[in-house]
Formats: C-alpha cells, structure tokens, sequence
C-alpha cells in the first residue's frame, strides 16, 4: 500500500496504463510540459515522449474531435477537461458521435476513449471552474458516466476506464485532489471492484443517504456526527452515475426504510430526482418516509466568496436526515 494523494494517484493511473499499453495516449491542454493545470500529468511526457501525452489547442471540440479520430484507427485516447465548464464546447462530439458510433455502426467501431474531468466546487473559483455538468452525460445513452471520491478509487476506475471499450466520462472532484488515502498499486484490475457498482462505505440502519465525488466525505461526517444522536447512516458512494448500481441502493432502502439524496449539481432533473424517481418505483412499498434531496441551488454558479451558501454542507445534510425521520427540521420549524 501506498499514501498518495488523488492527483497522485490519478497519475500513478494513467502512468500505469501508458505502460501497460502503447495504443494509449494522452491528449489536452497543458498537460505535457506543464503537466496539467493540477499537476495530474507531471512528468509523464519526460517518461513516455511527447507523441504520446500531446499538448494540445485550446479547443475542446478539436481535442475529442482527434480524439474519436485515434480510437477509430485503434488507439485508447485519454482527453483531460482543463476545468468542468470548459466541456461545453465539446458537447456536440460527446453526445453526437462519441456514445452513438458503437450503436452507430452495429458494433463494428468501438469507442475506448476517457474523457477526464476535473469537476465540482469548493476551491474558491467561480463559474465555468466549479461546475457539475454530470447530468447531461448521465442522460446520453452509449456513455459510461463515473465520479471517484478517494484515491483508490481514482487509482483503480481510472485504469478500469482506460481499459473498457466503451467512452467513459470521468469526473474528478478538485477539492479532493491533494486528500491523501492508501492506494494499493499492485492490485490486479480482476481483482477489483468493478467501475459500475456502488459501494456502502458505511453500515447503518435507519437512514440511507446516497452521494458521489466529495460529498461522500460530507456525507461520512454527517453520519458520524448522527450517531451522537442515536442515529444511523448508511452512506453509500454511487461512484458510476450511469449506469447506476440500483441492487446496491434497493437493498439498502429495503433495510432503512429512508432515502436521502446529496450531490453539489442542481436541483431540477439531476441525479438526485432520478435516483428518488427510480427507487419509489422499486420499493415503494419499503418506504417510512418520502425521500429528500439536498442539493446545489438552481442557479448559475456564485462567486467564490458565496458558494459556501451554494454548496451541500454537514448541516443542510443533517437537516435532511431529520426531514427523512419526521424530527424537527428547517422546514417544520422546532416542533415535528
């Protein structure tokens, strides 16, 4: 095992996989020489050579554009995001060519391209740096949509990802990149918790709280602070928010009887409103209580001195454990 931080260990991934593979190659803006906005890409075009981590136009539809380009003719590209609202201007090749050409094609063109995204708020940056544009691919069907929230999980998904045929759009929350975790660096891919199942990272029995990227840490605090009060969490990491581990999620709500939802994104049509949608559905009959989301506000982005008031936090997400258990909250007021 190792102690490394994720933006370590996102590099120690892609260094893995320039090793294991020569069809593999890195494409984005600033990654070479640089080694990337946030340093993720340190070192490896003095290891592997500048055909193969390409610094690149500041033109995002061009990158992705090259990059569905190499994987026609057999390569495994890995695309770096600078920031999560600068994806815009590739939107047209992700949803018109890259999740569609398998399908397209009746599965003759595969599509192994990974598109990094270093996403989410909570560094002080504004807009078009703290975003979370993950409900637009998690809607697009023919792509595999994935959030990592510890190091080991960035380690090993991201490899995952690389490997797989199929386009995976994976996001990296910024204000974990320098949290520090242990790593197991010799861990066979076979060995390894598949990319597309979710993970109860911590038992419990009356309250089943569902989050991704960051605010998995938020939502561990939450339960620890919980448990003060006799209550207990169960918080699950989704990690893959397309396709979504409902197994995983049913038989947690089945034992808890109680479903609150959490992401930093907004509030109308995201993650959260699919996953609430999708489990009254499939076990409507199990549920205490209507289900709660917590979320970001519908509105742009703030300043980076307002989006402590624009971002889930432990308090909003106590408040919605005690709206899921019918106990005083910020919407009853004191009396329950």
């Amino acid at each position: 095992m190792a102690q490394l931080t994720m933006a370590k260990a996102l590099g120690a991934g892609l260094r893995e996989a320039l090793r294991d593979d020569p069809r593999v190659v890195l494409l984005g803006e600033d990654i070479g020489r640089l080694g990337g906005v946030f340093r993720i890409t340190d070192g490896l075009i003095d290891e592997f050579g500048a055909p193969r981590v390409i610094d690149t136009p500041l033109a995002e539809s061009g990158i992705v554009g090259t990059a569905v380009g190499l994987a026609f003719r057999g390569y495994r590209p890995v695309v770096e995001i600078q920031f999560d609202g600068f994806i815009y201007p590739a939107f047209n090749q992700i949803v018109s060519q890259v999740a569609k050409l398998h399908y397209r094609t009746r599965g003759n063109v595969k599509m192994p391209l990974t598109i990094r995204v270093p996403w989410g708020g909570g560094i002080g940056a504004a807009e078009h740096h703290s975003e979370s544009p993950e409900v637009y691919f998690a809607h697009t069907a023919g792509l595999r949509v994935v959030a990592v929230s510890n190091p080991e999980d960035a380690y090993v998904m991201l490899r995952q990802a690389i490997a797989a045929d199929d386009p995976v759009v994976f996001f990296e929350p910024k204000r974990l990149y320098q949290v520090k975790g242990e790593v197991d660096l010799v861990r066979s891919l076979a060995d390894a918790r598949p990319m597309g199942l979710a993970q109860v990272v911590r038992p419990g029995a009356d309250v089943t709280l569902v989050t991704y990227g960051a605010l998995v840490r938020t939502a561990l605090d939450a339960a620890i602070a919980a448990a003060d009060e006799g209550i207990s969490i169960e918080v699950i990491d989704l990690r893959s928010i397309s396709p979504i581990d409902y197994p995983t999620l049913v038989a947690s709500v089945q034992k808890t009887g109680r479903l609150v939802v959490t992401h930093e994104a907004a509030r109308e049509a995201g993650v959260a409103a699919e996953v609430i949608a999708s489990i009254v559905e499939l076990c409507f009959d199990d549920l205490r209580a209507a289900p709660v989301r917590i979320t970001g506000h519908d509105l742009p982005y703030p300043p980076a001195k307002l989006e402590q008031h624009f971002l889930p936090d432990l308090d909003r997400i106590l408040d919605g454990v005690d709206r899921a258990l019918g106990r005083p909250n910020s919407l009853t007021g004191m009396e329950s």
